[in-house]
């Protein structure tokens, strides 16, 4: 039994939503392992963003499952790709600015599928995500450049600072936003 075209354009768009599904859900994993090893190495205010940033991409899975469900699908539980461990916090800002650099160019391509196949709910749905990925980028590539230009003078001056994100359950952007 073929699909009717109107079947195979949620199919189209439910496959892109497991595809950035499964990025998020990367995310959240690497997110938080480098929140631990910033944590543990003393490096409090960085970690707590990066704990936020996490927090983010939860809210980000969650919204891209809840419209898959939305649309008749199963929403993915795998993650995209491995976490990588034991990076530096010289690696850990390169790393993810790049996660989120690739991340913001997949979700636009993504956007596009959503558009050629007239599901403009799911449209919306990805510009108001890439806007919060963009604000992630911008915060790692400032810091990324901070360690580049100031190296073990800034990151001596975060030592010590208080990890705690209590209280925080928005994420990164929200909690921004409210300063």
């Amino acid at each position: 039994m073929t699909e009717s075209p109107r079947e195979n354009r949620k199919t189209e768009v439910i496959a892109v939503l497991n595809q950035a599904r499964g990025m998020e859900l990367h995310a959240i994993s690497q997110y938080m392992n480098q929140h631990y090893s910033l944590d543990n190495k003393d490096y409090g205010e960085l970690a707590k963003n990066v704990k936020l940033i996490a927090i983010d991409e939860m809210r980000h899975a969650e919204m891209f499952a809840e419209r898959v469900k939305e649309l008749g699908g199963e929403p993915t539980s795998e993650p995209a790709d491995k976490v990588v461990k034991g990076q530096n916090p010289e690696q850990v800002f390169t790393h993810d600015s790049g996660l989120e650099d690739d991340t913001i160019a997949k979700y636009n391509q993504f956007l596009l599928v959503c558009r050629e196949n007239g599901d403009s709910t799911t449209q919306k749905l990805f510009e108001q995500i890439i806007d919060e990925e963009q604000a992630h980028f911008n915060y790692f590539d400032n810091v990324q450049d901070h360690i580049k230009e100031l190296g073990a003078a800034y990151l001596a001056r975060i030592a010590g600072t208080p990890s705690t994100t209590g209280g925080y359950s928005k994420g990164f952007v929200l909690a921004q936003a409210a300063q």
